[in-house]
């Protein structure tokens, strides 16, 4: 009985060390609010290794999904942000790594949806004002992106479900911003694809065994995107539901490929 006792109080002192390691990734992004008049957007942000004023570096966006809607301030880093800290990112790839929490009961894109059956129905009109969430993001980026030592020709943006939708709104609402993107498990219209095919390189990804976003709402954007001039990386798990982030976050090349465009900017 002694023995089991022991082993019990080592498994939970493994267990509360395995939890730490794995949250300490998430003391790197300091929280900040982003305050316009009477709204507010919480946020988190991950400044470079060795921050120099004098330098230029990447912007990365990261929008989240709607199990991490909130004002806490920390659900947003869930999912992605141990990717974007990891030793190779800050290494390899030093960059400004921005997450926004969007709250309760909003979204991220406009968005209707029909969550009367499995998977959701959802339309994107195009005709439709921006979120209040978007509209925070935009103008947070905005000031963001004013700055010296910001990378204009290199500013990324992705997400996953929710965030994945609000990544295609995104590069559609400021395609003259972003170098590249990618969206998983997400949705969009596939007619606001003209706006960017072309000049916003894309990499899909998503669960074919996704039963919350329809697998085919992402091949639909791939479509858009190819009839209208792009090349997009699609990547179409079979094995995956809609969790298919943990899929793309083992992508080898994902942040290589990210990092690698760069956006031409017009004179």
């Amino acid at each position: 009985m002694k023995n089991k006792f022991i082993k019990y109080i080592l498994i939970l002192i493994s267990i509360s060390i395995s939890n730490v390691l794995a949250g300490q990734h998430q003391n790197l992004y300091a929280k900040k609010s982003f305050v316009n008049k009477s709204d507010t957007l919480p946020y988190r942000i991950m400044m470079p290794k060795d921050f120099d004023t004098s330098k230029q570096y990447p912007v990365m966006l990261f929008l989240h999904g709607a199990g991490e809607r909130g004002s806490n301030n920390t659900s947003q880093l869930v999912h992605g942000s141990k990717l974007f800290a990891s030793e190779d990112h800050t290494t390899n790839f030093p960059a400004i790594v921005i997450f926004p929490q969007c709250p309760k009961n909003s979204f991220w894109a406009s968005v209707k949806a029909d969550r009367t059956s499995r998977p959701i129905k959802f339309e994107f009109p195009l005709d439709a004002e921006p979120t209040k969430p978007m509209q925070l993001v935009i103008k947070l980026m905005e000031t963001i992106v004013s700055r010296p030592y910001v990378n204009k020709q290199q500013i990324y943006v992705g997400g996953l479900s929710m965030g994945g939708m609000g990544t295609f709104e995104m590069v559609y609402r400021k395609p003259e911003w972003f170098a590249a993107a990618f969206s998983i498990c997400g949705a969009g219209n596939p007619k606001a694809t003209k706006v960017y095919a072309k000049t916003t390189p894309f990499w899909i990804f998503h669960g074919a065994n996704d039963d919350v976003v329809n697998p085919q709402l992402s091949l639909k954007m791939v479509e858009g995107i190819l009839e209208n001039g792009g090349k997009p990386n699609v990547s179409l798990y079979a094995k995956d539901n809609h969790n298919s982030w943990d899929s793309a976050f083992a992508e080898s090349e994902l942040l290589p490929w990210l990092f690698s465009n760069k956006k031409t900017l017009k004179k």
